[in-house]
């Protein structure tokens, strides 16, 4: 007595298909799974006999086999549980149709039979779906996940009767209706960049960091609307598209954390007690660090040097080459982590360091010590380092310090990003902030008059190759702004003074 069933697994955000294969024989009864499964597919004999039974099928008194096939992949999870226990039950006669091979089944079962919903489903689902399948049986829990799939036809089922019902033709599922996904660009948030008073330069700075995808560092006293800002960071950035969607809750799948299709850009701000793992991913069972939860979206990193250093030091790959690659002894997985870094800290540990309206307390060896948790190296990944003031009272209470609304800032953003769009559609990339040496170049022309200052620039500031090519993509963002399709050198100064701002007290010290 055999039986075959399809199920799926995950290895960091690809999914597989596997053979459950299913054979029972005369002997001593025994439940034999093998084919390299991981801990939690041992223990579903356990979960599989329990549901069987309380189900009300006989579970078979005999010697059965489950082969995982292929054999030298790994499985891990526990959505294999359903095709178990369907691959038992169909070998031994319970389930008298046969199961198409164009239909997959997910799930975890419960004691009592009832199918419970599972990480991960959607990038699994998306794999099947690639791979020609026709129908997935999978919880209902999981079905809002996977309505966005558009030949993929989702059989949402709760209880392991139900899904034998189903499978006997006792019942008729109806397959969930394919969402038509729509993305607003009108999002409604609670928070405003009018609600900041003053700190225009700051403000400036973020409009130029959302329009050319720059990672920025804000440095400046307590109070002075550093957090404030980052805040609002989202409200100035353009909706999700589709395709960046499915890639963000694919990611939320995975981690186990999904509520539902994200639709808007995700803002992560862990906090600085995060560990290593925490931040970039990793662990027994590899899962998304909090750089992948913020692919597409925002990662804002509060008093930037009270993180552990070795934390800091491990987003150099993640900010160079935006995707994570985490090794074990029997895979390799690979999450995307194109963020935009927003990272805000303190001059010093007591935060007065160069205010002028209060006493700095700390020794000069404090503020080095302080200062040097930051690397340049680190340094040199940040586009631009700004540096900001406590805003004075009368400012705070004038109504016309309010500035740009959101939305005003938002639609500069859009017609920036939508020149970089145009000019890079026959190249890799999307945005200023990813361009190469070579495209610097070809796209970043300088005049004599500019050479001059950048090189007066280079020696003053003691800039590094990097740093460098960092302050010519801010000046093609720069000009991008203003519109204008040829560089200046007021395009070209501002991009410095965006580059040294906040970097001065790494100059002095």
């Amino acid at each position: 007595m055999y039986s075959k069933i399809i199920t799926a697994i995950l290895q960091g955000l690809n999914g597989y298909a596997v053979d459950v294969e299913g054979h029972l024989s005369n002997g001593l009864p025994a439940f034999n799974i093998v084919g390299l499964p991981d801990t939690a597919i041992k223990e579903s004999k356990e979960r599989v006999r329990s549901a069987i039974q309380n189900s009300g099928f006989r579970f078979p008194v005999a010697r059965i086999t489950i082969n995982l096939s292929p054999a030298n992949l790994r499985k891990e999870g526990s959505q294999l549980d359903l095709s178990i226990a369907i691959s038992i039950l169909s070998a031994s006669g319970a389930i008298i149709q046969s199961v198409s091979s164009k239909t997959a089944f997910i799930g975890e079962l419960a004691l009592s039979g009832e199918i419970v919903g599972v990480p991960g489903t959607l990038p699994m689902a998306i794999a099947l779906e690639e791979m020609g399948f026709e129908y997935l049986v999978l919880p209902e829990d999981n079905t809002e996940e996977c309505s966005g799939l558009k030949k993929l036809k989702i059989i949402p089922v709760n209880h392991l009767t139900q899904v034998v019902q189903y499978l006997n033709q006792d019942i008729d599922i109806t397959p969930i209706k394919n969402k038509e996904c729509v993305f607003s660009e009108e999002i409604q948030y609670n928070v405003d960049f009018s609600d900041i008073r003053g700190q225009e330069t700051l403000k400036r700075a973020m409009e130029i960091a959302a329009a050319g995808h720059h990672n920025i560092l804000i440095v400046g006293p307590p109070g002075s609307g550093k957090t404030m800002a980052a805040k609002r960071m989202p409200t100035i950035l353009p909706a999700l598209t589709f395709e960046e969607s499915m890639e963000c809750t694919k990611i939320y799948s995975v981690g186990g954390m999904l509520k539902g299709l994200v639709q808007t850009r995700p803002f992560r701000s862990p906090h600085h007690t995060s560990s290593a793992v925490a931040l970039i991913g990793g662990g027994t069972y590899p899962k998304p660090g909090e750089v992948s939860l913020a692919h597409n979206g925002i990662l804002f990193l509060d008093e930037f040097p009270e993180f552990q250093k070795q934390v800091i030091e491990a987003l150099r790959q993640p900010i160079e080459d935006r995707e994570v690659t985490i090794s074990r002894a029997n895979a390799r997985f690979t999450y995307p982590s194109d963020f935009l870094l927003v990272a805000s800290m303190n001059p010093c540990r007591c935060g007065y360091f160069g205010d002028e309206t209060h006493e700095c307390k700390c020794s000069a060896s404090d503020i080095q010590r302080y200062l040097g948790k930051i690397s340049h190296p680190i340094l040199d990944r940040i586009d631009i380092h700004t540096e900001v003031k406590a805003v004075p009272y009368d400012e705070l209470q004038a109504k016309s310090s309010e500035g740009m609304s959101s939305a005003q800032m938002r639609a500069r953003v859009i017609a920036a990003r939508n020149v970089q769009r145009e000019r890079y559609k026959n190249e890799n990339i999307h945005f200023n902030s990813q361009l190469n040496h070579t495209m610097l170049k070809k796209y970043v022309p300088l005049s004599s008059s500019m050479d001059r200052i950048l090189r007066l620039a280079f020696e003053r500031y003691k800039f590094s190759a990097r740093s460098l090519n960092k302050i010519l993509k801010l000046t093609l963002t720069i000009a991008d702004l203003e519109e204008n399709a040829i560089i200046e050198e007021k395009h070209l100064l501002e991009a410095i003074r965006f580059r040294v701002g906040g970097q001065k007290y790494w100059i002095e010290i």
